[in-house]
């Protein structure tokens, strides 16, 4: 079994929108302070595609009053994504963040939540679920993991431009580590037993690709953290693990060194 960290780059002129058969982002945690819905409006108009799958923690929780103008333009977006015109499939998977939201978003979005998805593109068999099903320290330490995802957001706030101090702790922290590793370990068993030839988390935060002879597992990332990541499938049903071009080059720098 062998880790990838290398990520796609992209080369697209502005005025050129890319084609994918499916986008998949997760964790922008709206209603957060360090959400970027400004960069997920850019991403979503700079591509044409036939699905989007948000995969979770789309909401940091359920207290809409924390929503800024620019978090409801980002829904407002994807509502009308939503259209039966558009012809385009919109699948919100639900995440540990957003959990509870079936019927408000059935309502208010006209968007079917999923406990998790899969579909087919090119006679690849592709699965998505949030992954915090594969978190067991989540489920039973509730208390701890609340506070910790409270001390990291505090830093966050706190932290350079640049996220230096954020991305040092993400980068050097053993049990962030083990956690991904073990959610991918364990995705990866579950994507087995459902037939899947690619299976595609979030919840961790870190953005990453694990391969094994049989199945290949995806983390998307998130939209808190610098840089925000993402997956794009295309019409052949090849994934890529993909980089925020709106992040800045001196930002790129800084991650590279």
């Amino acid at each position: 079994m062998s880790k990838t960290e290398d990520l796609s780059s992209e080369a697209m002129h502005d005025n050129i929108r890319e084609t994918a058969d499916t986008l998949i982002i997760s964790d922008i945690h709206l209603g957060s302070r360090v959400a970027r819905p400004k960069a997920v409006r850019k991403l979503l108009d700079r591509f044409e595609f036939r699905r989007l799958i948000l995969l979770g923690d789309i909401f940091d929780d359920l207290n809409f009053t924390r929503l800024k103008k620019d978090h409801w333009n980002l829904l407002s977006d994807i509502r009308k994504m939503s259209n039966p015109d558009k012809e385009i499939e919109v699948v919100w998977v639900e995440g540990n963040h957003d959990e509870g939201l079936s019927e408000i978003m059935s309502l208010m979005m006209g968007i079917k939540v999923y406990d998790e998805y899969s579909w087919e593109t090119y006679g690849k068999n592709f699965l998505a679920i949030h992954g915090h099903q594969f978190d067991k320290f989540l489920t039973e330490n509730v208390v701890i993991s609340n506070v910790s995802s409270f001390v990291y957001d505090k830093v966050q706030r706190l932290d350079t431009e640049t996220q230096s101090i954020s991305r040092f702790i993400k980068r050097k922290s053993k049990g962030w580590l083990r956690l991904s590793n073990k959610v991918a370990s364990e995705a990866m068993d579950y994507g087995r037993s459902k037939g899947a030839d690619a299976v595609i988390c979030g919840h961790t935060h870190l953005s990453m690709k694990m391969e094994s002879d049989d199945i290949t597992y995806y983390n998307t990332g998130c939209w808190t953290d610098l840089p925000s990541t993402y997956i794009v499938v295309d019409e052949f049903g090849n994934a890529s693990l993909r980089e925020d071009v709106n992040t800045p080059s001196y930002i790129t720098e800084a991650v590279a060194s």
